[in-house]
């Protein structure tokens, strides 16, 4: 519904492809008044004898990562998200926190670590694990039951090995690739787009046994190896 609230909801999953979902997403009761999405990029610093500056080579995309701040708030004020939980729990907000905690902290024997981590809020969509947490109770109870706390949060984007190498897309022609045949490819012009260079055509071919690399049927599957690096 236009305009209605919507809550941040925190998912955890037990495997990289965010699958198999455990226990209940949790709904948080204050949403956060903003968050940092953060991009990286990673360099290799490569600079010549003598020259007089760096010439940093890309190296590779390092994760994205989210930060943000939850408040919890169990003085009654703040209505909880949840239909049929109290406003004020009795333990206030030590049971909101906690089952925080077990969805994004807690170690999962199953897996060896903690759990993977869904996001949702908006146009917020991100796939993680906790990176930190750190948390600033500033309201009790005469009791020291705790009533208000300031969480604050950092997450690294999550991205299994299969949907990385999608993503990737790499041609770089000291790679291993796979190569589906469709109609109207010859070796040449394959080895042209891979190697950037036709010229490796007789050692492809020899690479995949083929007898002919003039005539290639649509479907086969190609091995194109790995080349040996020049120096620059």
């Amino acid at each position: 519904m236009a305009g209605s609230l919507e809550k941040m909801i925190v998912t955890a999953y037990s495997d990289q492809n965010f699958t198999t979902q455990v226990g209940d997403p949790y709904t948080v009761w204050i949403n956060p008044a903003s968050y940092r999405y953060k991009y990286s990029i990673y360099y290799n610093d490569r600079q010549a004898q003598g020259s007089n500056g760096a010439s940093p080579d890309f190296n590779r995309s390092g994760p994205d990562s989210v930060a943000f701040e939850l408040v919890f708030d169990a003085t009654g004020v703040v209505p909880s998200p949840v239909a049929g939980q109290a406003d004020a729990p009795a333990d206030g907000i030590t049971s909101m926190v906690n089952g925080f905690k077990a969805l994004v902290l807690k170690f999962n024997g199953n897996i060896h670590s903690p759990n993977y981590v869904m996001l949702s809020w908006g146009m917020l969509q991100f796939g993680c694990r906790l990176q930190s947490m750190d948390i600033n109770y500033t309201l009790f109870r005469p009791d020291g039951t705790p009533l208000r706390a300031r969480m604050s949060v950092s997450f690294l984007g999550f991205t299994s090995e299969s949907q990385l190498a999608k993503q990737a897309n790499k041609r770089s022609p000291d790679m291993t690739h796979i190569v589906t045949v469709v109609a109207g490819d010859s070796l040449p012009t394959l080895c042209k787009r891979i190697y950037g260079s036709s010229l490796h055509y007789l050692r492809v071919a020899e690479f995949n046994k083929l007898n002919t690399f003039k005539q290639l049927i649509p479907g086969t599957q190609l091995l194109f190896p790995p080349l040996a690096k020049t120096a620059p």
